[in-house]
């Protein structure tokens, strides 16, 4: 049987100029890890550096907004520290050959200290007995919403909210038995680099289709 749902067939983006966070929960593992790499997997596909795609872990998803929020606020620091030192080299050059060796080594790296162009956040909810599914799924989905809107930095929803492990195993693109499902991590990678390019583009005032 067809299906409608989904995003359609992806435009291709270029991503070798993007830096992009992932933050996960550890809560039910085994569905996280292969989410994660399929989000990895599409960064890579899109040409984001490997040295590019900072990943980093919480306990659980409830910890996500917190988390992503503190990762966006570290990589500003990163940019606006680094930028304080490449003012100084450049002030100074002229002073040592020391400063100047500096300068032209940190150059050739290809590992960037931007602000990231979009972070993607992935937990797995699954329903059990009791409201504490239905209080976080509501908590992290507005916390994350509201992270997106008042930090302008593009916030991936990968949060799974789920019925049953096989929901989550469908969904991971592991679920076996000839029923393998879809990744939807893919899906998620894909995003982070088109809503990175074309926050780059926005915020120069240009349209990118």
């Amino acid at each position: 049987m067809t299906t409608l749902k989904g995003p359609g067939a992806p435009k291709t983006y270029d991503g070798s100029g993007l830096r992009i966070g992932i933050v996960h929960a550890r809560w039910n593992t085994k569905i996280i890890d292969a989410l994660l790499e399929g989000t990895k997997k599409a960064l890579k596909d899109a040409g984001v550096k490997d040295e590019n795609i900072v990943v980093q872990s919480v306990p659980g998803s409830y910890e996500l907004p917190y988390a992503v929020k503190q990762l966006y606020a570290a990589s500003q620091v990163q940019s606006s520290s680094t930028g304080v030192v490449g003012a100084a080299a450049d002030l100074l050059g002229s002073a040592t050959d020391l400063t100047q060796l500096s300068v032209s080594d940190s150059s050739k790296s290809s590992t960037s200290t931007a602000p990231f162009d979009a972070i993607v956040a992935i937990g797995v909810l699954i329903k059990g007995e009791t409201m504490h599914f239905e209080y976080i799924a509501d908590a992290v989905s507005h916390g994350l919403m509201r992270l997106q809107m008042e930090g302008n930095i593009p916030v991936i929803f990968g949060l799974l909210t789920l019925l049953s492990d096989e929901q989550g195993l469908m969904r991971a693109g592991i679920g076996g038995s000839g029923k393998e499902g879809h990744n939807h991590g893919l899906d998620w990678g894909s995003a982070a680099v088109e809503l990175g390019v074309k926050k780059r583009g926005w915020n120069e005032g240009k349209y990118i289709d």
